[in-house]
């Protein structure tokens, strides 16, 4: 049979201790080498930010001149309705409303004309 398994709190530390002795193990750089290849990634970093940079523009501007990002006018299709009985009563109305606003607005018309004429002969 399998042997019987130590307590979870137990299994845990063992690993830290585990963890520990592989850390100590390892050989790490100096400080000299660390700052050395920290400036290279640094550097590599700019380097190709600048260059994805023009890249990105350049490709905008190319697909600019091919006018690529022109827009295309889009036809529609009208569609008439049947007329029914709502539809010729609201037109009549309408056509009621239009007159007198028209009315409204020759009213009007004249009434700024009359001023007008008054405020200038005086």
């Amino acid at each position: 049979m399998a042997e019987k398994k130590k307590n979870i709190f137990k299994r845990i530390a063992q690993k830290f201790r585990d963890v520990r002795l592989e850390m100590k193990k390892a050989v790490w750089p100096s400080k000299e080498k660390l700052k050395q290849t920290s400036a290279v990634v640094l550097v590599v970093i700019v380097f190709f930010a600048i260059f994805l940079t023009f890249v990105g523009n350049g490709s905008k501007w190319i697909l600019e001149k091919v006018e690529f990002y022109k827009q295309v006018e889009q036809t529609t299709v009208a569609t008439t309705a049947v007329p029914t009985a709502a539809t010729e009563t609201t037109a009549a109305e309408s056509d009621s409303e239009t007159e007198a606003s028209e009315d409204a607005t020759e009213t009007e018309a004249t009434t700024t004309t009359s001023e007008e004429t008054s405020s200038t002969a005086g």
